[in-house]
């Protein structure tokens, strides 16, 4: 509890970070300086089986609004299905051009084999890439067409190697998950990469809606693939050998929320296993290098943030053995320990997404209160699924890059092609199920024992794990046997 304290107050630490140094916030509207002549821009799209999307993006990208003559855009394509053929297909449509579309400077490339994942891809691309300036946009994103003006001018100041943009959400309100998703995405794109671009330290790109400066990537070293976040690693490599990185809050970049549970699993073990290998692949150079002290301190907490899931298996654990042993306790001691502890690691968590929330939306934030205890639910439910994915990074084992599949589903009541490239269930949401009735049980006791003050915060642990459980299970099998048991058999790497 107390290692979980210390992440919990840095979460207030962002919060503070954000608000202090808001005079140094960047603005689309308002760039150091202007480019007298535009740069050459490659747009990569890296795909990977994505044929329910690929022709929403392509048209997005290209009608984005940005001189034909600097620009091009090429389409990665790592697919092992039909996405290939409507790939090519739509690209060429696209490079022809037909009534309402001139000729598009659009590139198809396919490699046979997927060697590096998203980071070979990417690498493959820049071999052939006509720009100094590359951005990035994955299968699921829709660029605004004034997404290049907005950041390209930011690249006339010396020195600046990244633009990062601001994810929002197509299907925000698709279902109570996707809102819950939603909430938590924007905590992360408002404080911590509001707070951590504004106070100067480092930050990392996430992947898509963001822009490269071509020299920085190269400077770099180039993307590598020994983690499952190459972007992450890219970032702190870049930021290590000089470059700054800037954070666009206000310029938007829609795009899709998993719509499955078992879909947001594999995204949030595939982040957190990343990291911790990130971390023990970059923290050593960031700590011996020449950043200021703050700046190491918050890459610390940066990358080793998802340590925090094994800590909370150990403190499911001990919890019903602890209120056990610590029956005598009285309200002093309660007050003393487990009140300033709970404060820390666990209000600020709601306090975290509460600001979020009003920063982006003033006039009725509010109604996140109705979504923090099933936004803290769903963060106890992810522990198994997570500590499994950062055991496997501590330990060195190695998995392939499990993509989140998309399905081009925006509204209530839209049907989904969801058992096309639906993960394998395995055995953990039934762990998962076992836990929460662990937990109904140590409910119970401190009902009967009259510990009433712990009753709220086993619930959410209850509540938890039975969420992620029971909706991993009847995503999949429910719907699997209402769709003639179609599952899709190829050999995709294997998510949860």
């Amino acid at each position: 509890m107390i290692i979980l304290a210390f992440y919990g107050i840095h979460r207030y630490q962002l919060v503070y970070l954000y608000y202090k140094h808001k005079r140094n916030a960047s603005h689309s509207t308002e760039p150091p300086a202007h480019f007298d002549e535009l740069p050459f821009v490659t747009v990569q799209l890296p795909i990977y089986n994505e044929q329910f999307v690929i022709d929403r993006l392509i048209e997005a990208c290209c009608r984005i609004d940005y001189p034909r003559d600097r620009f091009e855009i090429q389409l990665l394509d790592d697919s092992t299905d039909e996405t290939t053929k409507v790939a090519r297909d739509i690209v060429d449509r696209y490079a022809a051009g037909f009534p309402g579309m001139d000729p598009q400077p659009i590139h198809y490339i396919h490699r046979t084999n997927r060697h590096g994942y998203k980071a070979g891809a990417l690498d493959e691309g820049l071999r052939t890439a006509k720009g100094s300036l590359i951005a990035i946009f994955d299968a699921d994103f829709v660029p605004p067409t004034q997404w290049l003006y907005q950041v390209v001018h930011h690249f006339a100041e010396p020195g600046v190697g990244m633009v990062q943009t601001r994810w929002t959400h197509l299907n925000r309100n698709y279902s109570f998950l996707t809102q819950v998703e939603a909430i938590l995405l924007d905590g992360h794109f408002v404080l911590e990469h509001g707070g951590r671009s504004r106070a100067g330290v480092y930050f990392n790109f996430n992947g898509t809606a963001g822009m490269w400066q071509r020299a920085a990537i190269d400077e770099a070293g180039g993307w590598q693939h020994d983690t499952l976040t190459e972007d992450t690693d890219l970032s702190y490599r870049a930021q290590l050998k000089g470059w700054k990185f800037k954070y666009l809050q206000d310029v938007e970049c829609p795009a899709e929320l998993p719509i499955e549970m078992t879909a947001f699993k594999t995204q949030q073990a595939r982040w957190a296993k990343g990291l911790i290998q990130t971390s023990k692949k970059i923290l050593p150079r960031v700590l011996k290098s020449d950043a200021p002290f703050h700046t190491k301190l918050e890459a610390w907490y940066h990358l080793t943030a998802n340590i925090s899931y094994p800590l909370m298996i150990v403190l499911s654990t001990l919890l019903m053995p602890a209120m056990i042993i610590r029956s005598y306790q009285g309200w002093i001691q309660m007050c003393l320990i487990d009140l300033p502890l709970f404060m820390a690691s666990t209000m600020s968590i709601s306090s975290f997404y509460l600001v979020s929330q009003k920063e982006l939306f003033p006039g009725k934030w509010y109604r996140t209160f109705l979504y923090l205890p099933f936004l803290m639910s769903l963060g106890i439910g992810l522990t198994i699924t997570n500590t499994k994915a950062v055991m496997e990074a501590l330990f060195g084992i190695k998995s392939a890059f499990a993509r989140t599949p998309k399905y081009r589903v925006n509204k209530k009541g839209e049907k989904s092609q969801a058992k096309k490239y639906r993960k394998r269930l395995g055995i953990i949401p039934w762990i998962e199920l076992a836990i929460g009735c662990y937990f109904s049980v140590t409910v119970w006791y401190a009902i009967s024992t009259d510990n009433y003050f712990t009753v709220p915060f086993l619930i959410l642990f209850v509540l938890g794990y039975w969420y992620t459980g029971l909706l991993s299970l009847f995503q999949g099998l429910f719907e699997r046997s209402n769709s003639g048991n179609e599952m899709h058999e190829k050999p995709y790497p294997v998510g949860v």
